[in-house]
């Protein structure tokens, strides 16, 4: 019998404004994991360039790919926590796919968290102040593009645990994911 990773990838995944980030640092602080979500990546790209100047993708492209490697190298027992927006489509498919590569490399479980919530909810939450200084969507009629057009992304992993936290604070969310996450695997 193989024994249980020791420790754990966690991919979570929902819609910009929906408390991804939020979160990722209630369960990161439960789970004692460390947390690179999407705009840690992303946002020394977005203060240099402009989104559609080359030099931002490459850029984006190149951090990505060090934090990766890196990640790579860690202790064995450090457990870590990424947060995203991903479609269903062929791009943010290779994008979810770097997780779940990163925790083979570390023999760690992967575990995908797909979060939800209504739309009412979502453009409430897409609205708060202080989002945009993170670089971060703002747009409510982008938002609703989104939603109408693509499906949050549900990749394969060791375990899928999907949560609508219309109602729910980020602590509460945090909490039920850890709980599931922490589960005896049957």
């Amino acid at each position: 019998m193989t024994p249980e990773p020791t420790s754990l990838v966690v991919h979570i995944n929902g819609w910009p404004g929906s408390g991804k980030l939020t979160i990722a640092r209630h369960l990161a602080e439960s789970l004692g994991a460390r947390l690179a979500d999407n705009h840690t990546l992303i946002n020394p790209a977005e203060a240099l360039f402009a989104r559609g100047d080359p030099l931002y993708r490459s850029l984006r492209a190149a951090v990505r790919k060090s934090v990766f490697e890196h990640l790579a190298q860690a202790a064995s027992e450090q457990s870590f926590i990424f947060t995203d927006a991903l479609s269903d489509d062929a791009f943010d498919a290779c994008a979810f796919e770097d997780c779940s590569a990163l925790a083979r490399q570390r023999g760690a479980r992967f575990v995908a968290v797909v979060i939800d919530c209504d739309v009412e909810e979502n453009l409430k939450r897409l609205t708060r102040a202080g989002r945009a200084k993170q670089h971060k969507l703002t747009d409510p009629q982008v938002l609703l593009g989104l939603r109408n057009v693509h499906r949050l992304l549900r990749g394969k992993s060791d375990l899928l645990i999907e949560i609508d936290v219309t109602a729910l604070g980020a602590d509460e969310a945090a909490a039920a994911i850890a709980a599931r996450i922490t589960e005896p695997v049957r």
